[in-house]
């Protein structure tokens, strides 16, 4: 397989506080990867290091074979990373479709002068592919929570990302809405690499073919999702409470 991205000895402190410590991590094109572990473990930290939001204290991040280290968040996007973050970031007072043409404009723009007709049929394609089609006019901000982590999502979608990043995605879903993310998330693998950080352990199971263990800013264990669920470290972490990281 080939490597997508890859941190080496990735490293953030907040002062004294080792949020992320020393992680080599890779990814390869193609994977659905899940990054689980208690709360204030240093995953959201972890995915902030690779999308660029904020800086490593030292260590570096690789994509496609470059480094990244130093690269602003707005290149990295360029470069074909997109982040959901985990509260939602959508603009509640635009439409549906106006909030999503955000992301097609800014893609259709690294690429040269938009056509109306290309905005409108990549802000279409996005919607259809997150179900929302049938809402591209409703006030983003009259939706139900779920509905508006799934604008987000298409959001980033549109983006035509090679890394979808996805920060705790099924908060705030429905059953029947969880169960249309899994069946998604599979669909955007065809054509992209998929990370996300989620708590809902059915669904990282479902969906991850590796899943990335953390604690206390560290990688704890490694592997598929049956040797991730016998790993007794894995259990006795669980164990822990803390802030959420």
């Amino acid at each position: 397989m080939t490597a997508l991205v890859e941190t080496r000895a990735l490293t953030r402190h907040f002062g004294g506080l080792k949020a992320v410590e020393s992680v080599d991590f890779r990814l390869d094109k193609g994977e659905i990867r899940a990054i689980i572990g208690p709360n204030g473990a240093g995953k959201t930290t972890f995915v902030s290091l690779i999308c660029g939001r904020i800086a490593p204290s030292s260590g570096a991040i690789v994509f496609e074979g470059r480094d990244i280290t130093a690269l602003p968040a707005h290149r990295r996007v360029r470069a074909g990373i997109a982040y959901t973050f985990q509260i939602t970031s959508i603009f509640p007072r635009l439409t549906v479709f106006d909030n999503v043409a955000l992301s097609v404009q800014r893609r259709l723009l690294s690429a040269g002068r938009p056509k109306p007709s290309a905005l409108k049929a990549g802000v279409g394609e996005a919607l259809e592919r997150v179900g929302l089609i049938d809402r591209a006019g409703t006030l983003a901000g009259n939706l139900a929570y779920g509905h508006q982590r799934l604008v987000e999502i298409a959001m980033g979608l549109a983006l035509e990302p090679k890394l979808l990043i996805l920060d705790e995605p099924t908060q705030g879903l429905s059953d029947g809405e969880v169960e249309g993310f899994i069946a998604l998330v599979r669909e955007i693998a065809s054509d992209a690499t998929v990370l996300l950080i989620e708590h809902n352990m059915q669904v990282v199971m479902d969906l991850a073919r590796r899943i990335t263990v953390m604690n206390f800013g560290r990688v704890l264990a490694e592997g598929s999702p049956e040797e991730i669920r016998a790993n007794k470290a894995v259990q006795d972490a669980y164990l822990g409470t803390g802030s959420d990281g």
